[in-house]
């Protein structure tokens, strides 16, 4: 069995799989020959898998997404060849909530922005200077509530915030129970008009792209803040420029951006922006456990055992 891999990862994470008696198991790099007649593909966000890209894989059976989000593979292509497709929903949950939790205290309390105010020798002391903007009592706008915005929800919750969301239809009682959170089901303009933050913890579907635009920033409250950890294209980024120039909005924290990986220089030029690379999973930890989710999407797939798969398509 062939695997193509685009990135080098430590070999000790993919002994499980290296160490197969029952199967001859190769692992080939995207920039290199003969990897054409592989059988597996184990794809990230940054690989666009297109009907294109399958075309040059006649003999692929199986694409294994590091990741919850798959939007970079053409699945109806997948689909049509008979392509298995896989994704790790289990181990973002955590990582992906921790930095949208420091995101939220980030641009709340101006840590980078002051960062740099020291380290440019800008910086002034004083009693009245440097303020931010509390969590305690504020309402946390969640829209999104799986299972990353509730892990979110939680976090909140401790820093003393109320929770309000927005899905596709209320979470049940009992879901919100087992997490040990209290949340109110709104309209997603009531949420905008009513949150002092608005975190994007939903999935990317063309149904969806730009969902905060123009329209939605003349919502929100001129003291609110946006953060999105969930896929650029949720966010007219143009749209988010101009608001938060313009004070209808006081800030933003993003991981993601609509045109990733290329960031907007009209993002870069406002202070009141805190910005990482799309690092929701970025720990050492984090990238472990996706890995080790992979690997095992891809031992069931070879002992034929598809009811451990994370499979997201039919077959």
């Amino acid at each position: 069995m062939k695997i193509i891999v685009d990135t080098s990862l430590p070999q000790e994470w993919m002994s499980p799989l290296l160490t197969l008696s029952s199967r001859d198991v190769q692992l080939v790099h995207w920039g290199e020959k003969q990897w054409q007649d592989a059988d597996v593909l184990m794809s990230n966000f940054y690989m666009k898998v297109t009907k294109e890209v399958l075309n040059q894989l006649p003999n692929l059976k199986l694409i294994t997404q590091f990741g919850v989000g798959y939007d970079n593979i053409d699945v109806t292509a997948c689909q049509e060849r008979g392509v298995i497709v896989t994704n790790t929903p289990q181990p973002v949950i955590e990582p992906t909530a921790e930095l949208c939790m420091a995101l939220i205290m980030g641009v709340a309390r101006r840590t980078a922005e002051l960062d740099r105010t020291i380290r440019n020798n800008q910086v002034e002391f004083g009693l009245l200077k440097n303020l931010g903007t509390s969590l305690y009592g504020k309402t946390l706008g969640i829209v999104g509530l799986g299972n990353i915005g509730r892990s979110v929800a939680r976090r909140a919750i401790a820093c003393g915030m109320k929770i309000i969301y927005h899905n596709r239809k209320p979470v049940s009682d009992e879901v919100l129970r087992a997490c040990q959170i209290t949340a109110e089901y709104v309209p997603l303009e009531h949420l905008l008009q009513t949150a002092d933050f608005v975190s994007l913890n939903l999935p990317y579907s063309t149904e969806v792209r730009h969902l905060i635009g123009e329209r939605e920033f003349k919502m929100m409250k001129p003291s609110a803040f946006l953060i999105n950890t969930a896929r650029g294209a949720h966010v007219d980024e143009d749209a988010l420029i101009s608001a938060l120039k313009h004070g209808e909005i006081a800030g933003a924290a993003l991981d993601v951006y609509e045109h990733e990986p290329q960031i907007s220089e009209g993002l870069k030029e406002l202070p009141n922006v805190l910005m990482v690379p799309h690092v929701g999973t970025g720990t050492w930890e984090g990238r472990k456990a996706m890995c080790d989710a992979i690997l095992d999407n891809i031992i069931a797939f070879i002992e034929k055992d598809y009811t451990r798969m994370t499979i997201v398509n039919s077959f």
